[in-house]
């Protein structure tokens, strides 16, 4: 190879390399803390509310609910945080999390050919909420009791940046958790009767 073809083969090989090295990968989103302050609180008969969580995340596949920009299980706390109100003088309300979970599903892909040439989904995640509300006297003995289960399931194709991952799992939790504050206001107002909710 002539001196001169090797000397510009080292130099643009020398520059494209620069290049790559310059490219960086694009900032991760900030994601806003999911609180439920727009709406008035439920205030409750009872003199404090006690918030409970007794499902505990596993840390490992195929659960993926701790790599969520904000986790299913703490915005079940801040809902109770902020729609859950005591304004009475005895008793207490106990606000319990059972379950805060995403489950992660790899999906069968098309193979050969005609997979290469299509963009098929990747992953299919599965998320369950549980909680439930009970009042319980000085006695310790349980006067009401409201449960509500929502779940909802998304996947996401194959090539998805982290970025834009992290992007549906906290739109799954804001849709999750839309759906479970109404469904729990309306089993607290119905179950529980003007003697516990004002």
């Amino acid at each position: 190879m002539p001196r001169e073809v090797a000397r510009r083969v080292f130099v643009l090989a020398t520059v494209l390399g620069l290049a790559a090295g310059c490219s960086t990968p694009p900032p991760r989103p900030s994601f806003p803390d999911l609180r439920f302050t727009a709406q008035p609180p439920i205030q409750l008969n009872v003199a404090r509310i006690d918030v409970v969580t007794a499902y505990q995340a596993p840390f490992r596949p195929p659960n993926v609910e701790h790599s969520f920009p904000v986790t299913p299980a703490h915005a079940m706390e801040n809902w109770a945080h902020d729609r859950l109100k005591a304004v009475g003088t005895s008793g207490r309300a106990v606000f319990s999390i059972r379950n805060a979970s995403v489950i992660e599903t790899e999906l069968p892909r098309t193979t050969g050919i005609q997979g290469a040439l299509t963009t098929e989904p990747s992953q299919r995640y599965d998320l369950a909420l549980e909680a439930n509300v009970q009042i319980v006297d000085d006695k310790g003995l349980e006067a009401r009791s409201a449960t509500v289960q929502s779940s909802l399931s998304k996947s996401v194709l194959e090539g998805i940046t982290p970025n834009d991952r992290e992007t549906a799992w906290y739109g799954m939790v804001k849709d999750a958790m839309a759906n479970f504050d109404g469904q729990m206001e309306r089993e607290i107002r119905n179950n529980f009767g003007p003697a516990f909710v004002q």
